[in-house]
């Protein structure tokens, strides 16, 4: 018996099993047509209204008929959203490139304040690769790290900014391993440009509660309460309950947030991933419901313009709506590319997924 030639459908799909039905929509024209029942049940006021008709296009006009040889409809979700996903996937080398700035820094300030050159104690990975939601390229390595009880009380001796003059501090005994490097203090970090990546280093204290203060020196300064552990266990509950789909929808929401230049914060995206999941009505299935995923996080985003996100620790984060039009444009194209998924037009549903995340996810898949 010969095997199957590689670029053929059974050598590309070999392995898959057959998915379970999808059951929300039936096979009729009415019901494909109908609105997600996300955004039927939440969209209030104009900002979202009669989005679900944006799809009916793409069910008409076709040259050619759904393949007649595939088993059944949505026949290229599971290998496209998979593919997708490998493309974010940040490399070994960039992964590895990455960590060793971060432990450069670490060390760096061990030898400062603890007499001795860990690369590890002391500090704490925090951000998107602490959260393992980086994509590729790879953004900042953020970093926290704890600083001894006595340079808190040395700086409490001081006048004026405090925060401000112990960035700068650190800044500086940061220069000392790392010469030829432009830094900066910023706020509430100081930024490490290496040539691989930039490592933002934010630096605190840990409280007799077990809480940890950082800098935060706009205006004449303060520590404020850090919720970056808070989150990252967050974040790790959801995807742990949501058959780890939490931290799929975010990297591709990244990967949106990139190709589409929304002016929306990366841990708001987060957040709002970990809210829209806990009503999603398929949030326990796997990648072959992803394209609706997608669509239906959009309906969940337009929604909500000018709410605001809960953070751990109860913190209240506007959302604002500057990037309202960039969501509603993610919409319609995410309903047409799950119309066309549907059908298996799997190179005009590429073409939809396209205008959300770029050459990222692949166009077609044969």
């Amino acid at each position: 018996m010969t095997s199957a030639p590689k670029n053929s459908l059974a050598a590309l799909f070999e392995g898959y099993s057959p998915p379970p039905p999808r059951t929300a929509f039936g096979n009729n024209l009415a019901n494909l047509l109908a609105s997600p029942t996300i955004l039927e049940a939440t969209t209030t006021g104009g900002a979202a209204q009669d989005l679900g008709l944006f799809g009916v296009s793409a069910l008409f006009g076709h040259n050619q008929p759904p393949l007649p040889t595939l088993p059944y409809n949505w026949y290229y979700v599971i290998p496209r959203f998979t593919r997708f996903l490998s493309n974010l996937a940040v490399s070994e080398k960039h992964r590895d490139a990455g960590l060793k700035k971060y432990t450069n820094v670490i060390a760096s300030l061990n030898r400062r304040y603890y007499d001795h050159s860990s690369d590890t104690l002391n500090g704490i990975v925090i951000g998107s690769w602490g959260k393992s939601t980086q994509i590729a390229p790879p953004r900042d390595v953020d970093a926290l790290f704890l600083l001894p009880d006595h340079v808190y009380h040395r700086f409490q001796q001081r006048s004026g900014n405090r925060q401000s003059q112990l960035l700068q501090e650190v800044k500086e005994a940061l220069l000392a391993t790392n010469p030829r490097t432009l830094m900066r203090a910023d706020r509430q970090v100081v930024i490490v440009p290496f040539d691989a990546v930039t490592v933002e280093v934010a630096v605190g204290f840990r409280c007799t509660d077990g809480s940890v203060i950082v800098c935060d020196s706009k205006g004449d300064g303060r520590y404020t309460i850090s919720t970056a552990l808070e989150e990252s266990a967050a974040l790790d509950a959801s995807d742990r309950a949501w058959n780890g789909n939490t931290r799929a929808l975010i990297r591709m929401l990244k990967c949106w947030q990139d190709n589409c230049s929304v002016p929306m914060k990366s841990f708001v995206i987060e957040r709002l991933a970990q809210d829209f999941l806990l009503t999603w009505q398929f949030h326990q299935q796997g990648v072959f419901f992803y394209d609706w995923m997608v669509r239906d996080f959009f309906a969940y985003l337009i929604a909500n313009a000018n709410g605001y996100v809960v953070m751990p620790g109860g913190e209240i984060v506007q959302i604002g709506s500057d990037w309202l039009s960039r969501a509603q444009m993610a919409y319609r194209n995410a309903v047409n590319a799950c119309l066309n998924e549907r059908e298996n037009y799997q190179w005009l549903a590429g073409e939809d997924w396209r205008r959300l995340f770029g050459t990222t996810i692949p166009e077609g898949v044969l």
